[in-house]
């Protein structure tokens, strides 16, 4: 999968990582972007190590419901740190 496509990818599934994590989340479209692309990293390699998935193709049902497992994780992981931070 060539970056642009990865990036998109990335973006959209952070945006749908959004959707599924209700609630006031900060940080707008960079965040997004940046919380999406490293959980579409992380949703490959579990992906890949767990399943033996191979994540290259764009238009894989995989790849998309791994990226969004993915960008789920991360984008919880950081609302508990900003969270836990932001209470202290």
């Amino acid at each position: 999968m060539n970056f642009i496509l990865f990036l998109i990818l990335g973006l959209l599934a952070g945006v749908i990582a959004r959707i599924i994590l209700p609630g006031k989340q900060k940080g707008g479209f960079w965040l997004t972007l940046l919380l999406g692309v490293v959980g579409a990293v992380l949703g490959g390699w579990l992906s890949n190590l767990i399943f033996g998935i191979d994540m290259n193709e764009f238009w894989s049902w995989q790849a998309w419901l791994f990226s969004i497992i993915g960008a789920v994780i991360v984008i919880g992981i950081f609302e508990l740190i900003f969270n836990k931070r932001r209470s202290a």
